[in-house]
């Protein structure tokens, strides 16, 4: 098996860490290794303790490993939370060919400076989603590889994130052993497997409902127009089952996980449910009636605080496209029905569909797989470039009269490029 063509995702959530291995043959995917562990150092999607993390981190990692018997060194992380922000920025350079034939360089060259914007000391870039290249003022190209032109622009988004969140989900995949390949913002990852090109170019909501938090995403004229994250997800729902039936957290998530329905109507009397309370030798019996009593007020209370976050960030409620759940709050019986209810528009759940990951939880960790797959290849030789060359010259440490006359010849090439 040729490692170059393998591809692995580290999905770290609040209650499970998933790393899935992907093997990409011509761009279809193929699913061979699958490792889940608890999550117990996560809250709300936030690092609370790296060691548990790491822990974590290391016993999915072993899991994957054991299936298809390959040693995972590099992985690609998703990122998501309220720290995340989206800045619009415009990039311009000259083409740098004799031919003024556009290549990957002048691409790369053109999204490095869109990167030149002012950003808070506390942030930091984590990508760069290009929208549109303008080639010598002709604009709306999708793609400018292998054209002609002297004057190359591009309008992007620039996604950046809060430095301190960053660098401790480095420290914990490097103290689990692995390297981080890439960096990729969640709802933008899980969109290329939830959604199709047509409900991103008329306008739709993803919806990512997991155990801490829910991520909101809105999609317009193809691409990422806006995000948010509530704070509330399933361990909430989790939280209510276990005051109701007077039961642990665990035994609550069982009951969550196995017997839970989002819509009361929907929900059998009939099924008869065992639950082990805290302080008593006797278990107690409830039906899943009297689960989804206490599961359909919650499930609607984050859809309202769904659609309320929506119209705060400048969208009403007719979507175009309507609403997209995944995450795994969004695959339990009932849940489709009930935002239909509560939203009055198209909604439907996405997953992804590929044998071993048919779940809405795995739809963020296989779209980080077709996600790099189609980005990161020809940043990841530029990334390398640099790993390699740079410590080697700077190792040589050349005199400082050298290293600033190479500095001001830098900076004249730059210049000549735009006279």
């Amino acid at each position: 098996m040729n490692n170059h063509d393998l591809y692995v995702s580290l999905d770290i959530g609040t209650s499970k860490v998933r790393v899935i291995i992907g093997e990409v043959n011509n761009g279809s995917i193929n699913i061979i290794g699958v490792g889940t562990a608890e999550s117990q150092g996560i809250k709300k999607g936030a690092i609370v303790d790296i060691d548990q993390t790491v822990l974590a981190i290391r016993e999915a990692a072993d899991q994957a490993e054991r299936m298809v018997d390959v040693s995972i060194k590099d992985v690609f992380v998703g990122i998501s939370g309220n720290h995340i922000e989206l800045v619009m920025s415009h990039g311009v350079v000259a083409v740098s060919s004799e031919n003024k034939e556009i290549g990957e360089e002048d691409k790369r060259r053109v999204i490095d400076a869109a990167k030149v914007i002012s950003i808070p000391p506390e942030k930091e870039i984590i990508d760069v989603v290009p929208i549109e290249y303008t080639i010598d003022g002709l604009s709306g190209v999708s793609d400018p590889f292998g054209m002609i032109g002297i004057r190359l622009e591009m309008e992007g988004t620039i996604i950046t994130g809060s430095k301190t969140i960053i660098h401790n989900l480095y420290r914990c995949v490097e103290k689990a052993g692995l390297r981080i390949a890439g960096f990729y913002l969640q709802s933008l990852a899980a969109s290329d497997i939830a959604l199709s090109k047509d409900e991103k170019n008329l306008g739709v909501v993803l919806v990512d409902m997991g155990a801490g938090s829910t991520s909101i995403a809105i999609f317009e004229q193809g691409t990422l127009a806006a995000i948010s994250t509530i704070p509330i997800g399933g361990d909430y729902i989790t939280s209510d089952i276990a005051y109701a039936m007077r039961t642990t957290t665990e035994e609550a998530k069982r009951l969550q996980v196995k017997h839970g329905c989002a819509l009361i109507s929907d929900a059998s009397p009939n099924e008869t449910i065992k639950v082990k309370r805290i302080g008593s030798n006797a278990d107690m019996e409830c039906t899943q009636l009297d689960l989804a009593h206490v599961i359909e007020p919650r499930i609607a209370e984050i859809i309202g605080l769904v659609e309320e976050e929506v119209c705060n960030m400048g969208y009403d409620s007719e979507i175009p496209a309507g609403y997209v759940l995944t995450g795994g709050v969004a695959g339990m019986p009932g849940v489709v029905e009930l935002a239909r209810e509560e939203l009055q528009v198209p909604v439907r759940v996405a997953m992804p569909d590929y044998i071993g990951v048919r779940d809405p939880s795995f739809t963020i960790g296989v779209g980080l797989i077709k996600y790099a797959s189609k980005h990161a290849h020809s940043r990841s030789q530029m990334v390398e470039k640099e790993k390699v060359h740079i410590p080697v010259k700077a190792a040589k440490k050349p005199p400082k009269t050298k290293d600033k006359d190479g500095m001001i010849d830098k900076m004249k090439n730059w210049f000549s490029e735009f006279i």
